[in-house]
């Protein structure tokens, strides 16, 4: 891990790149701005502006390392929710193995900042992008990659594309969730023929299987898990066909942020192989968790005695129109808060620094820059209030912003969060 990457982000200067920052901040680093531990309601935020809870985002990062410790998993959580490297350190620090990403830019920031596991769940035929994998892996003894592949053909790009490598590319068979999912092999019959397309080459080295099981259509708890022990069983089947010689360790990897206790169960199946098995968990919402789409269905709501994940974002924005009795506008929309699964929804109301319910309050719809707001008889909102609203969607809600303070409960912002998307 790259502590000077790190220390680095603290010597950016603010300016007008960053919004929901206060004017003033202008020209000062963002270590500075930290170090004034200013107020988010109090010294001078402007809104929209939205916030990491400091509580909230601990809890979720260390609830997360119990579970997967609890379940013998070991953790690669995917980057691609936040794309901050300030938060893949934290999730190192809390026991994941490495980072999960999807794209090769994202691999690129992750190397920026020192990442030394990066397991990228995506089939990588990019000639360019796996030539600066290659040098990575030949300049880096200890950078390791694993990443997927779904078909012979994406087998022979990335072959020809690796031509004369120092290090073999670590590659993972991944089989498809199911007719209509998205990638992957459909069958184990594919399957075979990816592991011996790769087996033919001298430039990747099969290590195990993947999956997202969050791709099962209608997904209940038993397709699921049926899914799942296909994946089990595949992993099984190659081994026994000696298709991991190479390796030196077999990975088994799914779980996105729906399903991690069904991959928990699953994975305790895991029969012995001919080498120790990595089981690894991939889930990336639960950073900040949300108060909508992963609230609704997050594991821990069917294994409560497991914990609970906290909603660690609140977007702050103000009333900046009352038409009439019926209705109300404020200052975010599209451009600030995810709706790509549900709009926001209006959770508190801040007037003269007194916080309460915002009764009677419903998002109706987004603008651009302004949120609709429905509000029912006796709904007490005003223009200059501030509505602090929950998102649902954490992967569209990171990526609308560049810095983002990080608040503790009484508003004190004791850290920014800095985005690469």
């Amino acid at each position: 891990m790259s502590t000077e990457a790190l220390a680095r982000l603290a010597e950016e200067r603010v300016d007008h790149r960053f919004k929901g920052l206060p004017p003033d901040a202008d020209g000062r680093t963002v270590g500075e701005l930290a170090a004034q531990r200013r107020n988010l309601f109090t010294d001078d935020f402007p809104t929209p502006v939205l916030a990491l809870s400091a509580e909230r985002l601990e809890h979720n990062l260390a609830l997360m390392e119990t579970y997967a410790a609890r379940h013998g998993l070991a953790f690669a959580p995917h980057g691609k929710t936040s794309m901050a490297p300030q938060l893949f350190h934290r999730q190192i620090e809390h026991g994941a193995w490495g980072i999960t990403l999807a794209v090769p830019h994202q691999v690129r920031v992750a190397r920026a900042f020192g990442i030394q596991r990066v397991f990228l769940a995506n089939e990588l035929i990019d000639t360019a992008a796996l030539r600066w994998i290659a040098g990575e892996l030949a300049a880096d003894p200890g950078f390791r990659f694993v990443c997927y592949v779904d078909s012979v053909r994406g087998v022979e790009l990335m072959d020809s594309a690796l031509k004369g490598s120092a290090r073999p590319l670590d590659v993972v068979v991944e089989l498809g969730a199911g007719e209509g999912a998205r990638t992957g092999v459909r069958t184990e019959a594919e399957a075979l023929a990816v592991a011996g397309a790769v087996a033919a080459t001298g430039t990747l080295r099969l290590v195990g299987v993947a999956g997202y099981e969050g791709e099962v259509p209608r997904a209940d708890p038993a397709r699921v898990r049926s899914y799942l022990r296909r994946l089990v069983a595949l992993a099984v089947e190659l081994d026994k066909g000696g298709r991991f010689g190479e390796a030196e360790e077999v990975i088994v990897s799914a779980g996105g942020s729906a399903w991690f206790d069904a991959v928990a169960e699953v994975f305790e199946e895991i029969p012995g192989l001919s080498l120790p098995v990595l089981k690894l968990l991939r889930s990336g919402a639960y950073v900040s968790h949300d108060d909508g789409h992963y609230r609704r269905l997050t594991p821990f709501s069917r294994v409560p005695e497991e914990g609970a994940l906290e909603p660690a974002f609140r977007l702050w924005a103000q009333v900046v129109s009352r038409p009439t009795p019926e209705q109300a506008f404020v200052n975010a929309g599209k451009r600030d808060a995810a709706y790509d699964l549900d709009l926001p929804t209006a959770q508190v109301v801040r007037r003269n620094g007194v916080e309460r319910a915002a009764t009677g309050v419903t998002v109706t719809g987004l603008s651009d820059q302004h949120a609709w707001l429905r509000t029912e008889p006796g709904a007490d909102v005003e223009v200059g209030d501030w509505i602090g609203l929950g998102l649902s969607h954490p992967c569209t809600s990171f990526d609308k912003w560049q810095l983002i303070p990080v608040a503790e409960a009484d508003g004190t912002v004791v850290d920014y969060i800095r985005t690469f998307f």
